[in-house]
């Protein structure tokens, strides 16, 4: 299957047979992973990562994955770019092509922008997260860690939990896990549900003790305080006790459930401590599947054969 030179901006860039493949291939550089040194085969290709927020996994995810296939990277900090002085972030993609990488990497607040830059320039654009948007990539490990944890993704009941109107990563697994045949329910405060959200084909609640006990994959979202205002939620404490993954919700989730979270976890706040220890808990293990299928991402995006 012949990705080479394309964009990923968002998972309706992907067929369900180009998930599964890339799904397959993480597979097999798992289970034949000799460690993290660079393959001399991708010796050559070079990667820009222009991150205009905040990241700690998906950045270094991306770094370890491109030196994994022996990539040079070219890491642009916003904080000290042009972009402090006035350029825009389209002169700055574009300036940043000019130094011939083979492909980028974009994080940016503004929703489409890495759409609205993959129209502009020659190489493949990755989108690492977009404003409220997507976050494709972040869709595509965590469908590996459930992959990998049942087999399959299709007939499963997957619940995610919190700031659903604020949060890329729940509309991008919401599209990919329909997609592939889960059955979606989301679940949080009336006030941070978008608008409209059973058109996209989810179930919608605001009673988690009542969901969590049917739910295979239960994926708790950060709260995002800088994005909301002040009257969506009334205190953290208060969202802790309705909807937060508590030591004593913990005893209603099924014992072969998974629990998810996409980083950076709030402790004491959408999971308890107790409940990142528990051996439910895949979220270490969402971070060693990010640099696997990020790895898979630049390798079949950016044409540099493992």
């Amino acid at each position: 299957m012949n990705l080479s030179g394309r964009s990923l901006t968002d998972i309706s860039d992907l067929s369900r047979e180009e998930i599964v493949f890339l799904l397959t291939k993480t597979k097999s550089l798992k289970e034949n992973s000799r460690g993290d040194l660079p393959s001399p085969r991708g010796s050559g290709k070079s990667v820009a990562l222009l991150f205009f927020e905040p990241s700690t996994r998906t950045r270094t995810s991306f770094e370890m994955a491109a030196f994994r296939l022996g990539f040079r990277v070219l890491n642009l900090d916003a904080t000290s770019s042009s972009a402090q002085k006035g350029e825009t972030i389209y002169d700055t993609a574009k300036n940043v092509e000019a130094l011939r990488p083979h492909g980028m990497v974009i994080r940016h607040s503004g929703s489409g922008i890495p759409l609205q830059i993959s129209k502009l320039l020659k190489i493949p654009v990755i989108n690492a997260g977009d404003g409220f948007h997507a976050h494709p990539t972040q869709a595509l490990l965590d469908a590996f860690t459930i992959h990998e944890k049942f087999g399959k993704i299709s007939g499963l009941n997957v619940l995610i939990v919190g700031d659903i109107a604020h949060s890329r990563v729940a509309r991008s697994n919401i599209s990919l896990l329909r997609m592939m045949g889960a059955k979606v329910k989301v679940c949080g405060p009336p006030t941070l549900i978008p608008p409209l959200a059973t058109e996209l084909g989810v179930e919608v609640t605001d009673k988690l003790d009542d969901n969590l006990g049917s739910a295979d994959v239960v994926m708790a979202l950060r709260m995002q305080m800088e994005r909301q205002s002040s009257f969506q939620v009334p205190s953290l404490k208060e969202y802790t006790t309705r909807f937060g993954i508590t030591e004593e919700r913990l005893g209603l989730v099924k014992k072969d459930a998974i629990i998810l979270h996409p980083g950076p976890v709030n402790r004491g706040v959408e999971i308890m401590s107790v409940v990142m220890r528990d051996p439910r808990c895949q979220v270490i293990d969402q971070v060693e599947n990010g640099v696997l299928m990020r790895t898979v991402l630049l390798e079949e995006f950016l044409g540099a054969p493992l």
